[in-house]
């Protein structure tokens, strides 16, 4: 069967790679306008991490993949620019809960807004070229490798 477009003879997880990436790419771009040049996208999925009532840093690893010392750099990073606070935990002990600040707080609403414009401009941009986003189809393939177990979502670097 003949395709359009060459590219759709790609293999599928390099263009989901490269949808990823493109996406990313825009996405990050418009935060960098944005006032947000500080952050990378694994901050925003440390945000992601922290909504609501926080976590403990081996926590943030263990949801990020990360090592606990890792995960204990990027908070002290996040902590030192106002994005994050280590609180006590509520069970008591040595342990701290991390939680978010007003700081991480107003990017998160920007970046909501921001990602909102670009999947409502990307949307008419296919809907011009006969297409729509494949929301379903990718819906699909996720759920048949994963079913209900879905895996956490791990930074890009």
């Amino acid at each position: 069967m003949e395709t359009r477009d060459p590219l759709e003879r790609t293999e599928l997880t390099f263009l989901l790679g490269m949808a990823f990436q493109l996406v990313l790419g825009e996405f990050v771009g418009r935060l960098d306008a944005a006032g947000y040049a500080e952050l990378r996208p694994v901050h925003g999925m440390v945000f992601q991490v922290l909504r609501g009532s926080g976590a403990t840093s081996s926590e943030l690893a263990e949801e990020l993949g990360v090592t606990k010392q890792a995960a204990g750099q990027i908070i002290d990073d996040l902590e030192k620019r106002g994005y994050v606070a280590r609180r006590p935990h509520p069970a008591g002990g040595r342990r701290k809960l991390v939680v978010l600040t007003d700081k991480a707080l107003e990017h998160l609403a920007v970046a909501g807004r921001v990602l909102h414009d670009l999947e409502a401009q990307l949307t008419r941009r296919l809907q011009e070229a006969g297409g729509q986003v494949p929301r379903a189809e990718l819906a699909a393939i996720i759920r048949t490798l994963a079913g209900d177990a879905l895996p956490p979502l791990r930074p890009v670097w």
